[in-house]
C-alpha cells in the first residue's frame, strides 16, 4: 500500500502543478514570444514554432526534476 499511496501523492503534485502553471501562463505575456522563436504568417496560412520558449522550459523542467529527485534519494 505504501506503493500506491506514494504514487498517488506524485500525481496529485503532477496535477496541481500543471493546474498551476495553466493559470500562471496568462500572465506571463513572454511566453512563446521570446527571441528564437518562428513565426510565420503568409496570405493564408500562419505557422508558429516556440523553439526558445520550449528550450527554457525544457531547462526549468529539467532542473526542477532533479531537484526533487535528489530530495527523494536522502
Amino acid at each position: 500500500m505504501k506503493n500506491v499511496g506514494m504514487l498517488l501523492l506524485i500525481v496529485g503534485c503532477t496535477t496541481a502543478g500543471i493546474g498551476l502553471a495553466l493559470l500562471i501562463a496568462p500572465k506571463m505575456p513572454w511566453l512563446g514570444h521570446l527571441p528564437g522563436d518562428i513565426n510565420y504568417r503568409g496570405k493564408h496560412t500562419s505557422f508558429h514554432f516556440p523553439v526558445a520558449t520550449c528550450i527554457v522550459v525544457s531547462i526549468i523542467l529539467t532542473l526542477v526534476l532533479n531537484l526533487v529527485l535528489r530530495l527523494f534519494k536522502r
